[in-house]
């Protein structure tokens, strides 16, 4: 064999090495997580799901790859968002709420599927039994609309003078429904006047509130929803502009200028559905993993709001109070 063959033949095997050493790597494990929020919304309960997915040995792009949804609260977009990802041959999917664990469910009976979800999960029918769900679905569940009559009281509590309240829902979330039922049970035994009002866009948002104030509405009620979630800004704005005392599920309201929040801490309820996902990429089957229950909650007080509205909170609704924005 001629030297410069020879030569020529060793550089084409060198060139070849690489390329079969990198076929022979694994590939990573895929997770599809789908949220009904923005991405920047989002990014406290990313990081928290992130955590509990390492706190069982998974570190993202490190052997763990992570496909990140975000539906910006339009539950029309999750059907296509799931469909996706399960074109991509997904490990596991991650769903944060009602509207895409349901859409999950009925796109597959294989992939498993991890929730976490404001409501009962039985009675939405994404599983048997708490203690052993028995199909592919498993996560954490917070029951919502218990803490909405709750919202409700501790408003009243905070304008007791405020006879007409009024709520707001997204009747394209399933929860609505049932929250509204809570919310109107409270009110009649307050003996309030409640005047529901639905927004499912920015725009219809802005539409609600100005019927609000033609209906002389005194306090509101915000439901818990991922496109109230992702408009904080927008409704804290418009609590403010029309010096409305507003109540809602998560701390972005009082952060974006409402009054109060009151509700489930979802960071936790994430780091517990990251935990269930690497479990599950361990080999664990959802069938066999209880559905969680997320019971810790808290109340955020905004006294700044409180003061520009004029409004003076009760020192027994301060004492329950986990934070005090002043």
């Amino acid at each position: 064999m001629r030297r410069r063959d020879f030569i020529t033949l060793l550089g084409g095997a060198a060139a070849a090495w690489p390329l079969a050493a990198r076929a022979q790597q694994p590939t990573l494990p895929l997770v599809g997580c789908l949220r009904g929020t923005g991405r920047v919304a989002s990014a406290p309960f990313d990081a928290a799901f992130r955590q509990g997915l390492a706190s069982v040995g998974f570190e993202e792009r490190h052997n763990v790859t992570i496909e990140y949804r975000y539906a910006e609260g339009q539950y029309s977009r999750q059907a296509s968002e799931i469909d996706d990802l399960l074109c991509r041959q997904v490990a596991v999917i991650y769903v944060s709420d009602i509207p895409a664990a349901l859409a999950a469910k009925a796109a597959t009976t294989t992939v498993p599927i991890v929730f976490r979800i404001g409501g009962d999960p039985i009675q939405l029918g994404l599983v048997t039994s708490m203690s052993r769900p028995g199909g592919n679905l498993t996560g954490v569940s917070f029951l919502t609309t218990a803490t909405g009559a709750i919202r409700l009281q501790m408003l009243h509590e905070a304008v007791p003078n405020a006879a007409v309240m009024g709520l707001l829902v997204n009747p394209t979330n399933p929860q609505a429904a049932p929250d509204t039922r809570e919310a109107q049970e409270a009110a009649r035994k307050l003996g309030l006047e409640l005047h529901v009002l639905g927004a499912s866009s920015a725009q219809e948002i802005d539409a609600a509130f100005a019927t609000l104030v033609q209906r002389r509405v005194q306090a509101l009620v915000i439901d818990g929803d991922a496109l109230f979630a992702t408009r904080s800004a927008q409704l804290g704005v418009l609590t403010v502009r029309h010096a409305l005392p507003s109540i809602y599920s998560a701390r972005a309201l009082p952060d974006a200028g409402g009054l109060m929040s009151y509700g489930t801490t979802s960071v936790d309820a994430d780091r517990l559905s990251g935990v269930y996902v690497g479990r599950i990429l361990k080999g664990e089957k959802p069938a066999t993993l209880p559905v969680q229950q997320s019971v810790k909650v808290e109340l955020i007080i905004n006294l700044i709001t409180a003061k520009a509205l004029g409004i003076t909170i009760p020192i027994t609704l301060l004492g329950r109070a986990d934070e005090v924005i002043e």
